[in-house]
């Protein structure tokens, strides 16, 4: 499955975005999505994923209760609505695939999308 995410940009903190990844090639219902990030001079970080059928949402402790994810199987694309944004958030966003029970871990994603910026600025 290919992913591309877009949606990233410069925002204020305390703002809002939304991210959105579309899938293609793959059946999209198949697979648990994920939302990954990397900050500057930081590894990889899990932030958010859904099982494939849009439940079981699961998030990093960083931003629970300001970020959702949500899935949708008819549109092929998942979503990471952002608020309450703060500039610690700031980093490179990606989206992931995988068929793996784990959905919650990074190793356990097979497909990843290009990646997508976002800058909260204090």
């Amino acid at each position: 499955v290919q992913l591309q995410a877009s949606g990233g940009g410069l925002v204020q903190a305390g703002g809002s975005l939304r991210l959105s990844c579309a899938a293609s090639g793959g059946t999209f219902s198949n697979y648990n999505m994920g939302w990954f990030r990397r900050a500057p001079g930081k590894e990889r970080e899990f932030v958010a994923a859904v099982r494939r059928s849009n439940t079981g949402p699961r998030y990093a402790d960083s931003v629970k209760g300001r970020f959702t994810i949500s899935k949708s199987n008819t549109k092929n694309t998942v979503y990471l609505q952002m608020s309450s944004l703060k500039p610690e958030d700031t980093a490179v966003y990606y989206c992931a695939a995988t068929s793996n029970i784990n959905y919650a871990h990074i190793a356990n994603y097979h497909y990843w999308g290009q990646g997508t910026l976002v800058t909260v600025s204090s």
